[in-house]
């Protein structure tokens, strides 16, 4: 059975600000504009640098990009279906699945950042700390972290 009800006030914010993220960045990943995943689409940011290297380009990184916006808002359909209490058998992959994301583009800002030379030190920092935020706040989704 989910946990809902079961968690505190915190566990429950934290939970509902992960889906709602996880829901509207995918959501703007499909449509192509505004920031997010979207963001990615217009060609900008290290993460679509690091992409492009790797030989993402054209339909290629469109068809990339598509599949990490549906899994977005899959996860987050499945974190705010378990603040109801329904159970889905699929939360923690899902969530391990997308937090494994969520690291690999913390460890690839981190090294950008350093590799130019820290930048606008407080600009990336506080970056860098909503990216960690969203992360913890994914963990608090999945059971595996209770």
């Amino acid at each position: 059975m989910g946990r809902g009800g079961g968690r505190g006030i915190c566990g429950t914010i934290w939970q509902l600000a992960a889906a709602l993220y996880l829901i509207a960045n995918g959501v703007l990943g499909l449509q192509g504009g505004g920031g997010g995943l979207a963001g990615l689409r217009g060609g900008s940011g290290v993460f679509f640098d690091i992409l492009h290297r790797m030989g993402f380009r054209g339909d290629t990184l469109g068809l990339f990009l598509t599949i990490l916006s549906i899994i977005a808002i899959v996860a987050g359909i499945a974190i705010v279906l378990d603040l109801f209490s329904v159970e889905v058998p699929f939360l923690n992959i899902v969530v391990l699945v997308v937090g494994i994301i969520w690291i690999i583009y913390i460890v690839i800002t981190l090294i950008s950042w350093i590799g130019d030379g820290f930048g606008n030190f407080f600009q990336e920092l506080s970056m860098l700390a909503v990216n960690v935020m969203i992360l913890a706040s994914l963990l608090t989704a999945s059971k595996r972290f209770e």
